[in-house]
């Protein structure tokens, strides 16, 4: 979406990512320590060899300030931000991590500034996905498909991004190498998914360009194959259609989503009690 948000919005949300080699790391990280303190921006920047990822929120004159300085940096010049809006602050600290990946598949070879899935504009989502000879994705966690997804996608039932490459293995079906179509919150999972793909010898491979924010924010709600809400890393919780809030809340017990009417009953606080509190990834 364009980066002028209506007057009415009080915090600026910006999510972004780019694979690229990012020299002076170090520099990097102290300066933009200082211009997220200068303006009070909140959220997550993790930077890696591989390049950055992240997600921040302030007064919309600071998230301006922090993606100029992020495309001062060469590799980021023409870096893409997608832009949501909210109510009240969506974070309560600012953290810029060192990683060895921005994303973690945990797969060495993966190179998605090289090769990767082709992306698919959100107009063209809903007419490739409904093609019969294509196998639909959802490249998240469970946790985040439990609450919404795209009709008829497969649900690998994931803990974590880094289970995804044994479940492609696994799968009969997949052998045969047919055509893929994979999507994820923001994009930045499919990128690392898609070159797995591509390295795995599968030749035709597709992405939802920008993920599901980005379909949310440009498809129209009557034209949409999207059923239920996207959960978000940050105090939003989910989002819907037009990227307004949502109507989950995060479970005290164990800090999935919920719905925020009802006993507030969580499955995972009891599903999975060999595993500790539940952590969001």
């Amino acid at each position: 979406m364009s980066e002028a948000l209506p007057a009415r919005a009080e915090y600026r949300v910006a999510t972004f990512y780019r694979f690229t080699a990012l020299p002076g790391l170090a520099a990097l990280r102290a300066s933009l320590a200082r211009t997220c303190s200068d303006y009070g921006v909140k959220g997550t920047i993790l930077l890696a060899a591989e390049g950055v990822n992240g997600t921040i929120a302030g007064r919309p004159e600071g998230v301006g300030a922090v993606l100029e300085r992020l495309r001062r940096e060469p590799p980021l010049a023409d870096m893409v931000a997608r832009l949501s809006h909210c109510d009240e602050p969506p974070f309560k600290r600012m953290k810029i991590k060192w990683r060895h990946e921005i994303v973690t598949l945990g797969v060495d070879g993966i190179d998605p500034g090289a090769e990767t899935g082709v992306h698919v504009d959100p107009a063209d989502w809903n007419a490739l996905i409904a093609r019969d000879d294509v196998v639909v994705i959802d490249a998240r966690n469970d946790y985040e498909v439990d609450i919404g997804s795209f009709t008829g996608a497969r649900d690998p039932r994931t803990a974590r991004f880094g289970d995804l490459p044994a479940w492609i293995d696994a799968q009969a079906d997949l052998v045969s190498r047919p055509p893929v179509a994979m999507f994820c919150t923001g994009g930045i999972r499919c990128e690392k998914a898609t070159a797995y793909l591509r390295q795995r010898g599968f030749d035709e491979v597709y992405q939802l360009d920008g993920g599901i924010l980005n379909y949310l924010d440009s498809v129209p709600e009557d034209q949409s194959s999207w059923r239920g809400e996207c959960f978000v890393f940050d105090e939003r919780v989910s989002l819907v259609h037009g990227l307004a809030p949502g109507s989950y809340r995060l479970c005290d017990g164990c800090g999935g989503p919920v719905p925020a009417r009802g006993d507030g009953a969580c499955g995972r606080c009891e599903n999975r009690p060999d595993q500790g509190p539940f952590t969001r990834r």
